[in-house]
C-alpha cells in the first residue's frame, strides 16, 4: 500500500517522476518551484519596500517604523498553529492560489493609492498586516505541498530547489526593492511586489496533479483539537521533538546574538552602514551553496551526521568574531567568511531538517507539523532579542557576543544527543496517516 505522502495517480500530461534525476521533468514540480520562487521574491521585496514607503513617503518616525515591522511579523507568532491546522484540511494548491491572489490585490491597491496620494500610515498598517497573514498561509502551504506532489526519494532535491530559490530571494529581493524605490518611487516598487505574486498565482494554477485526500472523519474534530493533535504528534515523535528543541535553542541564541552583532559591528569595529550590509549579505551566497550541498551530502554521509556537522560549522563560525578588532581589510574579509560559512551550514540544516520532517509526517499532518515547529522556534525570538540587549548593557558588547555565539552551539549539542544524529542515508519510515483532516 503506498504511503500517505505519495501523490495520487498523475494525469498523462504530468507524469509522475520515478527517480530524483527526473524531478525537473515534472511539469507540476516546475510550476510549484516557479510560483514559490516568485512568491518569495515578492515577499522579500515587500519587506523592504513597505517600510521605505512609510519612511520616505509618509515620514514615519522610528517608533512608527518599529511598530509597522512588528505588525507584519505578528502573524507568524499569532496564527502559525491555527494556519497549520486549517491548511491540513484543504488542498495546498487552493491555499497558495488564493493567498497569491489576495497579496496581488492588496499590494496593487496600495500601489494605486500611493500614486494617488491616498495611502496614509493607518492604511499602510492594514496592508502590512494583510500581507503578513496571507504570507503565513502561503509559507505553511508550500512546505506541506511538496510531500503531496513528489515521491519520497525526491524530497531532498525538491527541498534543495525550493530553499535555494528562497535564499536567492533573500539576496535579490531587498536589493531589487531598494533599487526600484531609489530609481522610481515606493508605490511603483510596491506594484513590482504585486506583479511577483501575480506570477506566482499564474504558475501555481498550472499544477494539475490531484492531491491525495485523507479519509474523511464522520465527526471532524474542532480546530483546537486539531491544533492539540498536531502538538501531540510533534511532541510524540522523537525526531520532530528534537527538531523543536534544537530550533528553539538556536532561535533564542541567534536573536540575542544578532542584537549584539548589529551593535558590535559599527561601535566596536567602526564599520560603515554599507560594510555592515555587505557582511550580512554574505550569508546569501553561502545559503545557495548550502542548498546545492543539501541535495547530495545526506545521501552520501547520512542525514544525522550532516545535520550535526553543518550546525556546528555554521553556528560555530561566529565564535571568531569577538576576536576581531578595527575595520581593516582583514577584518572585513573575516566577517564575509563568517557570513558565508554560516549561510552554508544554516541552509544545510534547514533543507535536511525539512526533508526529515516531511518524511516522518503523514500527509494529513504536514501543515500542523510545519506550523508547530515554526511556532516553537520563532516564538522565542522576541525574548532572545531582549536578552541580547540586556547582556550588551550589563556585560559589554565583546563579552556578550562571545556568550550568545557560544549559546548557538546548544542547538547542535541537542541534535547530537537525540535520534536525529543517528539518521542514516535512507529517510525514516513514515508513520500512519491521520484521518482527521479532510481537504476541500
Amino acid at each position: 500500500m503506498p504511503s500517505a505522502s505519495s501523490p495520487s495517480s498523475p494525469s498523462p500530461s504530468s507524469p509522475s517522476p520515478s527517480s530524483p534525476s527526473s524531478l525537473w521533468r515534472d511539469r507540476d514540480f516546475r510550476s510549484l518551484w516557479v510560483g514559490q520562487s516568485a512568491s518569495q521574491l515578492g515577499e522579500h521585496t515587500g519587506l523592504l519596500v513597505l517600510p521605505l514607503f512609510a519612511v520616505l513617503t509618509l515620514d514615519a518616525g522610528a517608533g512608527e517604523l518599529g511598530l509597522l515591522r512588528a505588525v507584519g511579523q505578528a502573524p507568524i507568532l499569532l496564527l502559525s498553529l491555527f494556519v497549520g491546522a486549517w491548511v491540513d484540511r484543504w488542498r495546498t494548491r487552493t491555499v497558495m492560489v488564493l493567498t497569491d491572489l489576495g497579496r496581488t490585490l492588496t499590494l496593487g491597491a496600495a500601489a494605486v493609492a500611493g500614486l494617488l496620494g491616498l495611502l496614509g500610515l493607518p492604511a499602510l498598517f492594514v496592508v502590512v498586516l494583510a500581507v503578513g497573514i496571507l504570507s503565513v498561509f502561503f509559507d505553511v502551504a508550500y512546505q506541506a505541498s511538496l510531500v503531496r506532489l513528489v515521491e519520497r526519494d525526491q524530497l531532498v532535491r525538491g527541498n534543495s530547489a525550493l530553499e535555494g530559490s528562497r535564499s536567492a530571494a533573500q539576496i535579490g529581493g531587498p536589493a531589487l526593492g531598494g533599487t526600484l524605490v531609489s530609481l522610481l518611487s515606493a508605490p511603483i516598487a510596491a506594484a513590482s511586489s504585486a506583479l511577483f505574486f501575480a506570477l506566482s498565482f499564474l504558475s501555481i494554477r498550472r499544477i494539475r496533479r490531484h492531491e491525495p485526500i485523507p479519509e474523511p472523519s464522520e465527526h471532524p474534530p474542532r480546530l483546537w483539537r486539531r491544533i492539540h493533535k498536531g502538538l501531540r504528534f510533534v511532541a510524540g515523535d522523537s525526531s520532530l521533538r528534537a527538531v523543536c528543541l534544537a530550533s528553539a535553542a538556536f532561535q533564542l541564541s541567534f536573536a540575542a546574538m544578532m542584537t549584539v552583532y548589529l551593535l558590535f559591528l559599527p561601535r566596536e569595529l567602526h564599520l560603515s552602514g554599507a560594510a555592515v550590509g555587505l557582511s550580512l549579505a554574505a550569508t546569501g551566497p553561502g545559503a545557495l551553496l548550502g542548498s546545492v550541498l543539501a541535495a547530495r551530502l545526506p545521501g552520501r554521509f547520512g542525514h544525522g551526521p550532516v545535520l550535526v556537522f553543518a550546525a556546528v560549522l555554521g553556528d560555530g563560525a561566529f565564535l571568531c568574531v569577538p576576536a576581531l578588532h578595527g575595520s581593516s581589510a582583514m577584518t572585513m574579509a573575516a566577517l564575509l567568511a563568517v557570513g558565508f560559512v554560516f549561510g552554508v551550514g544554516g541552509q544545510l540544516v534547514n533543507v535536511t531538517v525539512m526533508t526529515v520532517r516531511q518524511a516522518v509526517t503523514p500527509a494529513g499532518m504536514q501543515g500542523r507539523a510545519a506550523a508547530t515547529i515554526t511556532f516553537v522556534g520563532m516564538g522565542l525570538t522576541p525574548i532572545g532579542s531582549l536578552l541580547g540587549g540586556f547582556l550588551a548593557e550589563e556585560w559589554g558588547l565583546r563579552t556578550s557576543l562571545l556568550v550568545t555565539a557560544a549559546g548557538m552551539l546548544l542547538s547542535p549539542v541537542l541534535m547530537a544527543l537525540s535520534p536525529l544524529a543517528r539518521l542514516g542515508r535512507a529517510l525514516p519510515a513514515l508513520t500512519e496517516p491521520s484521518a482527521d483532516a479532510q481537504t476541500h
